[in-house]
């Protein structure tokens, strides 16, 4: 059994939550507002959920997941992350954000923006790249034959390995991307963001759609950078 620290518990967030608990973890949610305003989701978590500050889910997640709007990544609590795996779903939208200059000339990406900012924390790039919706029904038990893969990206080879472990265990597989550098390649509008999840027949308001290591690493493989689109 893990403990899970989340800061942010919005759509990813709650979900990564509901999906954790079943996979046997514990839950620890944070988000801006306080730990108060989260009482309503904790009571439909159950017992193995509770609130607490940004920096309390940072000291008792084994791992932590870092799921805020890009711009406040310079909120996010260096100290209790020091050492940690850090799962980093970030995607820029600069009507959200504002404009990012290294974002927008592609001198880096969002996750290294991020490691950065943790710079002794185990940052992986994942949960991006999947609509919120898509992440809750997917899930399948390891070896099911309609089982989906989720993209990561990371420096540290012992901390992907951890977290494919992880995704294994709420449903998942993980496919590898390489290097945090590489997260570019499943970012936002790329062909590996979301719609491998999409019912291509019936669209994104459709059922959810199994999505393999195939299918994702085509995507991996279609991505070009945003200047050259």
């Amino acid at each position: 059994m893990t403990t899970i620290g989340l800061i942010g518990s919005g759509n990813i967030g709650s979900t990564v939550a509901r999906l954790a608990i079943a996979g046997g973890h514990d839950v620890v949610l944070s988000n801006s507002r306080g730990p108060e305003t989260l009482a309503g989701l904790v009571a439909e978590l159950g017992p193995k959920a509770r609130a607490a500050t940004a920096a309390e889910a940072a000291q008792a997640g084994d791992i932590v997941v870092v799921t805020v709007p890009l711009k406040n990544y310079r909120e996010v609590p260096v100290e209790p992350l020091r050492g940690k795996v850090v799962i980093d779903t970030n995607n820029y939208y600069p009507d959200r954000d504002g404009q990012i200059a290294e974002l927008d000339d592609e001198s880096t990406t969002t996750s290294e923006l991020l490691q950065a900012h943790l710079p002794e924390s185990k940052v992986v790039k994942g949960f991006n790249h999947i609509f919120f919706v898509h992440l809750a029904a997917l899930a399948r038990p390891s070896g099911a034959a309609d089982r989906s893969a989720l993209l990561i990206a990371g420096d540290d080879a012992s901390a992907k390995k951890v977290v494919t472990e992880f995704f294994d265990s709420i449903g998942y597989d993980a496919v590898d991307a390489g290097a945090l550098a590489e997260g570019w390649r499943f970012q936002r509008d790329t062909p590996a963001y979301v719609t491998p999840y999409v019912d291509k027949e019936k669209g994104f308001d459709g059922p959810a759609a199994p999505a393999g290591e195939a299918a994702l690493r085509q995507g991996l493989d279609a991505a070009k950078r945003y200047r050259d689109l």
